[in-house]
């Protein structure tokens, strides 16, 4: 008897899990008509006045024009809706205030870990299916998708500098350490765990320590005890010649492009390969102003969109995260005169009438040639390497 009502339960239980998903339209022609004449608020990092003016303009009027969806952006940054969603699902909260979030990296992992996602929905999507190899997109800073995160876009790390001040490009490690202490106050890095401080010093990381291949695969705590000490030496030697004598640190990434635009360093950095072209189509670099990447690597990663376990709208979020996989989307996005974001699409999976649009986007003198970006290309590390080196360097640097 016990075991028949065991058994019971266990039936209850999965039938219950089930309706999360069977709440959901099972065709998505059915997920369109419902998204119909709906709101879908849109959680993404909100540092970049271009991404946000791409997305309050090209994305909110087609989703409005082609499905009736409103869409509102909601700047935050992906720790503070995490820790927002952990909140709402302590408190047993069904209906939340987020319905698509702009996600990667040990923000996903914690997301995904804590249950705090829906899904899987990547293969719910045309778009997805029709358009994305998913082999390419199966995991996030090593960490398995399942399904969970739908791709966005590709970037990767580049430095920007004005040719016409600086000459001498220090493109190794080596050569900035030279740099930097022969031009004093002209060079830093925002404070982490900015996105852009942090992969700054997963770089430094790689370089002082002789690469990323023995960071492949899951975390070791014992090579990066060993490890650790070379990276901290680089950075501790170089820590009196930023600006202001590397006493702080700017707070975040838009605080040191403001250093950049005013002068008053002269090498700024970007997870975004066009950033530098973006700026010059929008008048807030001059036209001299060109990128390099490093000798020892470049890092590059796929960022994603993901769905919170209680978002109201999950049909509607369905909707806009397919309509950003779309080819003219990921076309306007990869326009650096809107983004200049590389796309996630698989263009041998494209008409032909496509393909020959992306390869006539004009990504500008600024932006290197993706033969380059592609030579010096390295993967990211898993994400507990993240938190190691961030936690490590909160440790050593942001109280002295």
């Amino acid at each position: 008897m016990k075991k028949i009502i065991s058994l019971l339960m266990i039936l209850l239980f999965v039938s219950c899990s089930g309706k999360k998903q069977s709440d959901v339209a099972s065709s998505f022609e059915e997920v369109v008509k419902k998204a119909e004449n709906t709101t879908v608020r849109f959680v993404m990092w909100g540092g970049s006045s271009s991404i946000n003016k791409w997305v309050d303009t090209y994305v909110t009027a087609e989703v409005m024009k082609r499905y009736n969806i409103k869409l509102v952006r909601v700047p935050a940054d992906a720790s503070v809706f995490v820790n927002k969603l952990l909140s709402e699902k302590n408190s047993g909260s069904v209906k939340g205030s987020m319905d698509l979030l702009w996600i990667n990296g040990e923000n996903f992992k914690n997301a995904k870990e804590k249950g705090l996602l829906w899904g899987p929905v990547a293969d719910r999507l045309p778009n997805y299916n029709d358009f994305v190899d998913p082999v390419t997109v199966q995991s996030d800073f090593g960490f398995p998708v399942d399904g969970y995160e739908v791709p966005y876009g590709r970037a990767q790390f580049v430095f920007e500098y004005d040719s016409a001040k600086v000459t001498d490009v220090p493109d190794s490690f080596e050569k900035l350490q030279e740099w930097v202490k022969k031009n004093p106050g002209k060079f830093t890095y925002p404070q982490p765990p900015d996105f852009t401080a942090s992969a700054f010093i997963r770089q430094v990381f790689y370089a002082a320590t002789g690469g990323h291949k023995q960071y492949e695969g899951a975390f070791s705590k014992s090579v990066f005890d060993k490890n650790k000490h070379a990276w901290l030496k680089y950075l501790s030697d170089v820590s009196p010649y930023l600006w202001n004598k590397g006493k702080n640190y700017p707070k975040d990434i838009a605080a040191l492009d403001t250093l950049f635009e005013r002068g008053e360093v002269l090498i700024n950095m970007s997870y975004h390969q066009a950033d530098a072209q973006n700026r010059v189509l929008a008048g807030r670099y001059p036209s001299t102003v060109k990128t390099f990447v490093m000798m020892e690597g470049s890092i590059y990663n796929t960022h994603f969109t993901a769905i919170p376990f209680n978002s109201a709208n999950k049909e509607g979020a369905m909707v806009v995260a397919n309509f950003l996989l779309s080819p003219e989307a990921q076309l306007s996005k990869n326009d650096p005169a809107n983004w200049g974001d590389f796309t996630v699409l698989d263009l041998k999976k494209l008409s032909g009438e496509n393909r020959k649009k992306f390869a006539a986007l004009d990504l500008g003198k600024p932006t290197l040639p993706l033969d380059i970006l592609e030579k010096y290309a390295v993967p990211e590390v898993t994400s507990e390497y993240v938190e190691a080196l961030e936690q490590e360097w909160e440790k050593t640097f942001s109280n002295k």
